[in-house]
């Protein structure tokens, strides 16, 4: 990954950091802000590391932990819990062998709760990266899985 490249579309300006962490992040194999990205980062920009650690820990978007090639996120807002997603959560824990939080040993999934992602028409929802699955069913998430799985 080449964090110059990246540097270079924007102005070092901390209003900037938070889209230069997620182009970065986007551009990973695991898809997180190490460490040593971050001071990377931080030193280039010349912005405080505290002030980096700040806008990375605030930012649910920034993954502080390596993810699974497909990023599952749970909408855990209140309309998607009144129209039951606990179904369609447990059928992903059962069927991926992880909790919420962890990556499958393949490293093709990982599962995170997310703050409403604004698909509560289609509730309920998931997002997988970054794109929104909505009005799903068991058997529609079941679909899913197994076409990113590259079964049919």
């Amino acid at each position: 990954m080449n964090i110059g490249k990246v540097l270079g579309k924007y102005e070092h300006k901390v209003e900037n950091l938070l889209p230069i962490l997620l182009e970065i992040q986007d551009d990973l194999q695991d898809k997180y802000i190490t460490p040593d990205i971050a001071r990377a980062v931080s030193e280039e920009m010349k912005i405080p590391y505290s002030q980096m650690s700040e806008v990375i820990s605030f930012f649910a978007a920034i993954n502080k932990t390596p993810k699974g090639k497909y990023h599952i996120e749970m909408c855990n807002s209140t309309v998607c819990k009144v129209n039951e997603n606990f179904l369609i959560e447990n059928y992903l824990k059962d069927t991926l062998g992880i909790q919420i939080g962890e990556t499958t040993e393949d490293k093709m999934f990982s599962l995170d709760y997310a703050p409403c992602f604004g698909a509560c028409d289609v509730s309920p929802s998931i997002r997988i990266n970054k794109r929104a699955y909505g009005k799903l069913s068991v058997e529609k998430v079941r679909k899913i899985i197994n076409e990113l799985r590259g079964e049919q």
